[in-house]
């Protein structure tokens, strides 16, 4: 597939990229530096700013998907206004866990563990969760983390759910980058998620 990955320079991003080009899609890899985009096979790195609707749509004309890695300060009505624009059918974003649920009707943000300083970022997320969930045009998925995605080994294996946090049997819930990239890439390939949100952890 052509795909257009925006924020590829990041953690989430840079190791999607990688995922990406190792399975022989071809990457059009977004980022404000691209220059710290890896030189990799099947990849063009483009300097862009996502917030600029039109120049987005310029960008990613052409995609069969867009896979968002930014943060939540590009709202969702931007990304979607741009993949409008250029005729984009799908969007696949790279989202936060804080609104998977612990408890029937309890949420990961509501709980007394959850750290006081990552709200205002996890909020944003899922405000744009909210803006996806009334969008009817664009074939979109968000795809939330476990609680802690981190740097780690690519393990290669990952367990599903849908609005309910993943926890093993200690209760941890946890990601590396590297699987989280393989079960975004899968999701592309596979579009099980069809305006729905899912999750994956170990």
């Amino acid at each position: 597939m052509n795909v257009t990955v925006l924020g590829a320079s990041g953690r989430a991003g840079s190791e999607i990229t990688k995922e990406l080009a190792a399975r022989g899609h071809s990457v059009v890899a977004v980022a404000r530096k691209p220059q710290a985009i890896p030189a990799l096979s099947g990849v063009t790195p483009v300097a862009g700013d996502a917030a600029d609707v039109a120049a987005l749509a310029e960008i990613i004309k052409g995609s069969d998907a867009v896979i968002s890695a930014l943060h939540f300060d590009v709202p969702a009505a931007t990304l979607l206004g741009a993949l409008k624009a250029a005729g984009v059918p799908r969007l696949l974003v790279t989202g936060g866990a804080a609104s998977l649920e612990v408890a029937p009707g309890v949420l990961l943000i509501d709980t007394p563990e959850f750290p006081e300083d990552w709200k205002t970022f996890a909020q944003g997320g899922i405000a744009f969760l909210e803006v996806l969930r009334g969008e009817m045009q664009i074939d979109w998925t968000f795809f939330s983390p476990a609680a802690f995605i981190e740097e780690g080994p690519r393990l290669g294996h990952y367990r599903l759910g849908t609005d309910q946090l993943i926890v093993d049997d200690k209760g941890d819930s946890k990601i590396s980058f590297a699987d989280y990239a393989i079960a975004m890439v899968d999701e592309l390939e596979q579009h099980k998620h069809s305006r729905a949100r899912f999750t994956a952890a170990y």
